[in-house]
């Protein structure tokens, strides 16, 4: 009885460290892994940044959208796409909703230390948009008046070290920083005069300036005291190797020029993206 009491004994615990064992294989897969063992990529985006990702005729199209079936053709998988404000894409992404985010992410220095970018896709530097016919020339002119932008966006913090500056340089700095979860919102308050100027990256106000010219004209650039201008999609820190395979696939549309052919399709003009230097030192 005492040696098969104990011979019990023995076999639990080898099956306790089988299982230990295997759970530990199961969790060492990666996200790359797990995307070709399942045959689908669920990526995240917030279709409400025309054009990079937007909503036509209840489909998400737009130049990202572009970029994202040549990195899933490579992949040779499926692709579920979740449509997600963009208050909460990057937290989704930490929290494992999603494998990558494939919307626009502005490269700063603060998200650089807690997600792996990409190649960039564009170039983001940030300007100012106002009302056409509006006397808003210079920076100077903003003291006074009400700014937006978006919400946790990479130009939220643009905005507000433009609103720094002006107090630093002497003046009384905005009335106000208005903050809209997308920038649709942005838009339309300032086409109703709620404000008096939007802070947006460049290349997504020609093309609004391009298709609403009645509307809306561009005002002037905006420093950018982090210095990192570009755009780009991140993966978790842990996920380099799926980051380097979507950088892969965007580096050889460089070089094949279909990303030219897509900046020429959505946006009217072909931008020049570095092949380094984009990132801050000590980035992920």
């Amino acid at each position: 009885m005492r040696t098969t009491y104990h011979t019990l004994i023995v076999r639990i615990v080898l099956l306790a460290a089988g299982l230990g064992l295997l759970a530990g294989q199961a969790g060492a897969e990666t996200t790359l892994e797990k995307i070709k063992r399942t045959g689908t990529v669920t990526v995240g985006t917030e279709a409400a940044f025309p054009p990079f990702e937007f909503v036509k005729d209840g489909k998400i199209v737009g130049y990202g959208s572009d970029i994202l079936a040549e990195v899933v053709k490579e992949l040779g998988v499926n692709v579920k796409q979740l449509d997600l404000p963009w208050q909460g894409i990057l937290p989704g992404l930490l929290a494992g909703k999603f494998d990558f985010v494939a919307t626009t992410v502005g490269i700063n220095e603060e998200r650089a230390k807690r997600y792996a970018y990409t190649a960039p896709i564009a170039n983001g530097a940030p300007y100012l948009l106002k009302r056409k016919g509006d006397s808003l020339a210079k920076l100077d002119d903003l003291n006074g008046k009400v700014v937006a932008t978006q919400l946790a966006s990479s130009t939220e913090p643009i905005a507000r070290g433009l609103d720094a500056k002006l107090k630093a340089d002497g003046g009384a700095g905005y009335k106000e920083l208005k903050l809209f979860t997308d920038f649709q919102g942005a838009y339309m308050a300032l086409a109703n005069g709620e404000v008096d100027a939007v802070v947006q990256s460049l290349p997504s106000l020609a093309v609004l300036v391009k298709e609403r010219p009645d509307t809306f004209e561009l005002m002037t650039a905006v420093p950018n005291q982090g210095g990192y201008d570009y755009l780009a999609w991140v993966t978790r820190p842990e996920d380099k190797d799926l980051r380097d395979v979507i950088s892969g696939v965007i580096r050889k549309m460089q070089a094949d020029g279909r990303l030219a052919k897509l900046q020429q399709k959505w946006f009217g003009f072909t931008m020049d993206i570095p092949a380094s230097g984009y990132l801050p030192p000590g980035a992920q």
